[in-house]
């Protein structure tokens, strides 16, 4: 989801109040890809689990993906598709999380809020089937639900320019967030939970990423045809794409079932609590079984506070086809694909825009497409070129183990690296580390 985060001291100015906090000294500075450990920690391996031809870019992530878990984070996993020839797949993991879990590129992974372009294009299906109307007021399909809501469009909805808080920053929803409270929210409780909380701005006159727009837009979805949201995206999306390990869940138990779902960590307590933004609630921390290294198991928190905003699990594989599909112009009509890539400025300061349910992103090898998601023990982001035909997922197995300077800076050096590779560009020169205590 954050782009789900735990509350802020004011959620007027920023969407990602974590990302603020975790990746700030990573936009100025990353991590050289200098030799490591990683020859012993395995190979770069093809989709079906041979070893491949180690080209030098691939040495190059292989060394950064082991130094991002060297300065702390418990697992990643890189997949790049060029679309030319095998995807280059690595996987690292701390030693001591393979007691849970054995790391694979084929994984599922919790998504977070890249359920919102999955969304959003259910959304705009219906809309070139005349089903809806990106000026559709919210009000006229869920009366009485969201204050003012004849004066909030579905477009508003969709680009983040509604005015709605995010029912994320409320301290109820954080509870069963963290997994300190077990309670099953429903998509009307999340709304009813941000609608305590005064409109941003105007609708319409600003920007501010709310998940509770996505929940409304999934409520609208409902509505519209008469079907879950969940399966609608499997009739639209998943299994006209053959895409065999991507759901929407709504609670732990429908994902935990599931042998293939990468184990997610967050810090303990005790080394969460340097790394929260002012403000943030006391007795804030997540709930779930020790580990060792200052972490807890968060796999099985509780999932409904994510529904439309973020409950999709996916594979990188099955996430690069659903990219490719969408940018490629298989999933919507030009004239929807056209209003998805229509964009908004985000906030001052940040060159990325937002479009309908995805992200236009600057980055040091040129603009990408996509989105990144954020869930307990899960941070994702995955980006595609202007076609579809090359695609990037980076997935990470926390949001706040890589929330201090060292290791936020390795993350954001193997994310550019990744972006980098996808588009034949050199990766970037990075300056070495300093060593630190550990």
């Amino acid at each position: 989801m954050p782009r789900n985060t735990p509350y802020p001291p004011n959620p007027r100015p920023a969407r990602r109040a974590y990302l603020t906090l975790a990746l700030a000294t990573a936009l100025t500075a990353s991590l050289t890809a200098c030799e490591t450990s990683a020859a012993a920690q395995g190979t770069a391996h093809t989709p079906t689990g041979r070893p491949s031809a180690v080209t030098t870019q691939e040495a190059q992530l292989a060394r950064l993906a082991q130094q991002n878990v060297a300065a702390g984070a418990p697992g990643v996993v890189v997949r790049i598709d060029k679309g030319n020839g095998p995807a280059i797949a690595i996987t690292r993991q701390a030693p001591w999380t393979r007691a849970d879990h054995t790391l694979a590129a084929s994984d599922e992974f919790r998504m977070g809020s890249n359920t919102k372009t999955m969304v959003a294009t259910v959304v705009l299906q219906l809309v070139a089937e005349h089903r809806l109307r990106l000026t559709d007021p919210v009000e006229k399909w869920l009366p009485g639900l969201i204050p003012n809501g004849s004066a909030i469009t579905l477009r508003m909805l969709l680009d983040h320019t509604s005015g709605l808080s995010n029912y994320t920053y409320d301290p109820d929803v954080l509870k069963a967030f963290t997994g300190q409270d077990p309670r099953q929210w429903t998509p009307e409780e999340l709304i009813a939970a941000a609608v305590r909380h005064d409109p941003l701005f105007a609708p319409g006159t600003g920007y501010s990423y709310s998940n509770t727009n996505y929940v409304a837009l999934g409520l609208v979805a409902e509505k519209a045809t008469g079907h879950s949201l969940s399966d609608l995206i499997q009739k639209r999306i998943a299994k006209p794409l053959h895409l065999k390990n991507t759901y929407l869940v709504t609670d732990s138990g429908d994902v935990t079932k599931s042998p293939d779902l990468a184990h997610g960590y967050e810090p303990d307590a005790a080394h969460l609590a340097p790394v929260l933004p002012a403000g943030t609630p006391a007795g804030t921390a997540f709930v779930g079984p020790a580990r060792p290294a200052g972490y807890v198991d968060t796999t099985r928190i509780n999932l409904s506070t994510e529904w439309a905003a973020g409950g999709m699990v996916s594979t990188a594989q099955d996430w690069a086809r659903f990219d490719t599909a969408l940018m490629s112009g298989k999933l919507l009509p030009p004239a929807q694909l056209k209003e998805m890539k229509t964009t908004v400025a985000e906030e001052s300061g940040n060159p990325n825009r937002y479009g309908l349910g995805l992200e236009k992103k600057v980055t040091p090898c040129g603009t990408v497409w996509g989105h990144d998601g954020q869930v307990p023990g899960y941070s994702s982001w995955d980006y595609t070129d202007n076609t579809g035909r090359r695609t990037v997922s980076v997935f990470t197995t926390t949001i706040f183990g890589i929330a201090n300077p060292k290791t936020a800076a390795t993350n954001q050096a193997l994310l550019n690296a990744a972006i980098c590779t996808m588009l034949d560009k050199p990766i970037p020169t990075t300056p070495t580390p300093a060593p630190t205590d550990s």
